[in-house]
């Protein structure tokens, strides 16, 4: 079934945010903030985590192309220790949809958990990278972002093996941990219960 290309039946600008990395034990959550134009059709656009690396570099360089605007941000991985990994991840959407050219009508958020700190409406989508067209645009430049920043930082600790596993808690990359301790990019919080706490 094809994605949707709006959420609105009048014409608005409809910004689609998704985010990246809240799952890893090393490296920023990163989010995006995309606006595309009213009614845009790509057949190719989906989720991130059902395309290819090929195809998620690809469909980056149309999203940039083709969007109104769009902008990716990050928080560190010493703020996610200080805030959670919530609020990390509603203060990342946040961040990329304050440094957007335009300002959107309506917020599109993948997910059901969101605080909005500009005024602009919004709704909470689960599985909105797989419904709507803008959302799944935003997972993709999240995704294909934060995956070269985990590349360039596994030129500097190459034992870990971020260049495959991206930060996750793959089997290799918890054996590093253990065999070579915590690097200065590694969470100090993630195994913590309030991480997924909006009070903290």
């Amino acid at each position: 079934m094809p994605l949707r290309s709006h959420f609105s039946d009048v014409p608005l600008l409809e910004c689609g945010c998704d985010e990246v990395g809240r799952g890893c034990l090393a490296g920023p959550v990163c989010a995006a903030a995309v606006i595309l134009p009213y009614d845009y059709t790509n057949a190719d656009i989906n989720d991130s985590k059902q395309l290819t690396e090929k195809k998620r570099e690809a469909l980056r360089r149309q999203i940039e192309q083709d969007a109104v605007a769009f902008c990716v941000a990050e928080v560190s991985e010493k703020e996610i220790d200080r805030i959670n990994i919530l609020n990390a991840s509603v203060q990342c959407m946040n961040d990329a949809v304050g440094r957007l050219s335009v300002k959107p009508d309506l917020l599109l958020i993948d997910g059901n958990r969101f605080t909005d700190r500009w005024k602009i409406p919004y709704h909470c989508v689960v599985k909105g990278d797989a419904t709507f067209l803008s959302i799944a645009a935003a997972s993709i430049l999240a995704k294909t972002y934060r995956d070269e920043l985990m590349c360039r930082l596994d030129a500097e600790f190459p034992a870990y093996d971020w260049k495959h596993n991206k930060g996750y808690p793959s089997p290799k990359h918890i054996e590093s941990v253990r065999q070579y301790g915590l690097t200065p990019y590694h969470r100090r919080s993630f195994h913590l219960k309030n991480q997924l706490s909006l009070e903290f």
